[in-house]
This record gives structure tokens, sequence and C-alpha cells, in this order.
């Protein structure tokens, strides 16, 4: 009798194994260096993306997401990682978005298997921006000469001190489309004939509701993260969320006298993130 309990047990408990599905939350504006507690960046989710996907058990890898974009070459070397893990550790991936997948947000959603939201999500914004000001004639009026010496003819290309130049403007530009081509790309390889609309609009930057997502193809449907996965796992599912380690003091050099600096790079990031979510009436 106690070995056939023991056995019941071991059973229950590889059935449980096999229903885990781990859980990691991509949040924030994408950048090559988020500060501690906000920002994506490849360097920063590596080890939750890498302790995910090693879960053997696993039934899939669920990702929130909740970014309104940001470094390009970040948001495509995120997306990578998670296909490289997820053909290796052989799961399907199913990402999740929250208030807003776009830009280098969508990028990374684009990276799952499937891809869900709320019917009020803000999704899409395939595009490429550059955004500044021009001080030229400001420094002007006040009477300030700017000096800069250069070895290269466009190392000082774009300054917003001097005057705008339009050979410089095409370059930007030229650079923007390629980058823009390469988002396209992607979206193409990873959803296919899923689009639905005509492309020139689907790429054009523009962005809609998780709602209208679903009908354009951009994402398969509307839902939460642990409904979805309970409908398609069944009910014991078991949900891991990996969540990041802190440590004390991080990213604040470890001394009281760095905090003041912490507290105002943390309260740029926040300007900088609210700036960007403003863009999609956030």
């Amino acid at each position: 009798m106690k070995i056939l309990s023991f056995l019941l047990s071991l059973l229950f408990f590889w059935r449980k194994k096999k229903s885990v599905v781990p859980v990691v939350r991509l949040s924030g504006v994408i950048s090559s260096a988020p500060s501690l507690r906000r920002g994506l960046s490849l360097e920063s989710i590596e080890p939750q993306l890498t302790k995910a996907f090693s879960v053997r058990s696993a039934k899939a890898v669920a990702l929130i997401i909740n970014s309104p974009g940001g470094s390009p070459v970040q948001s495509a070397l995120i997306g990578q990682r998670i296909r490289d893990l997820a053909g290796k550790a052989d799961v399907p991936v199913l990402a999740f978005c929250e208030d807003v997948a776009a830009s280098g947000g969508y990028w990374i959603a684009a990276s799952a298997d499937k891809i869900y939201a709320n019917g009020a999500s803000v999704i899409g914004s395939i595009g490429v921006v550059s955004a500044g000001f021009g001080f030229d004639r400001a420094i002007e009026k006040i009477g300030v000469d700017r000096r800069v010496y250069t070895a290269g003819r466009n190392k000082m290309i774009l300054d917003p001190f001097q005057p705008q130049r339009d050979e410089e403007v095409e370059r930007l530009k030229a650079l923007q489309v390629d980058i823009h081509q390469q988002f396209i790309d992607h979206v193409l390889d990873r959803r296919g004939a899923r689009l639905q609309e005509p492309h020139d609009d689907l790429f054009s930057g523009a962005f809609w509701t998780g709602q209208r997502a679903v009908d354009l193809g951009l994402i398969d449907g509307l839902g939460e993260c642990r409904q979805v996965l309970r409908d398609r796992f069944g009910e014991d599912i078991n949900f891991m969320f990996i969540e990041p380690k802190r440590k004390f003091l991080a990213g604040l050099g470890g001394l009281p006298g760095s905090l003041a600096g912490g507290i105002v790079d943390e309260a740029a990031e926040i300007a900088t993130e609210k700036a960007m979510l403003s863009r999609f009436g956030l």
C-alpha cells in the first residue's frame, strides 16, 4: 500500500512538472543601457530568458510585453535570442501584450509563435523615427560661437548647433529606410500569410488597438496570459514567473554619494518613457 501511494505521488509530481509555463516580463523602453529598475536590453533580460527556456518540463514560454519601443538593435538582439533559445528548447513562445507593444516592443512580440493582447492594447508602429532640436539660431542670437574640429567631413553630421543641411538629412533618411526594411523583413518572416491588410499601411508606422490588430493579422487573438494558457494547457497549469535579480544599490555605485546621480538618471528615464508612451495616447 505504501509503495502504491509513493508511486501515485511520483506520478502526480511528474504531471505537475509537465504543466509548468515559465513567464518572463519585458517592460519599459528598449535601450542599450537601461537602469536597474527600468528598461530593456539583451544584457538585462538574458538571465531571465535563459532560465525560462532551461525549464525542461515547460509546455511553453510566455512573454508579457509592455513596451513603446526604443533601440532597433536591442529589439533585434532580444528577438533573435528568443528564437535561438526557443529552437534549442523546442518549445512554443506565446507573447501577451499589455498596454502597448509598439515599434521595438512589437518587434520583440513578433518573435513569438503566437501573439495575444487586450482589446484596448496599442499594437504596431512598424517604422523608424529620429527626433531632436536645432539650436543654431538660438546660440547665434545670444552671441555664442560653435567651435568644432574634426578629421572626416561627416564626423559632426546633424550637429544640433549647426544649420541643418539637406545632404545630412538624406543620409539619415537612408539609414532609417535600411532599418525600417529590416523591421519589415522580420515581421514578414514571423507573421507571413497571417497579415491581412495591404502591407504599405501595415508598415507605415501606424498603430491600432488590439481588437483591430486581430483583424489585421498583427496578433492572433485577444486574451489575458493566465486564462489563455489555462485554455490551452488545462486548469492545473503552474506559472513560473522568472524575476530579475535585484542587487542592493546596484547602478548607484554602492555609495550614498552616488544616490543623487542615480535619482537624476531614474527621473530622466521616467521622462523618456512617458514621452514615448504619450505618442500612443498612454
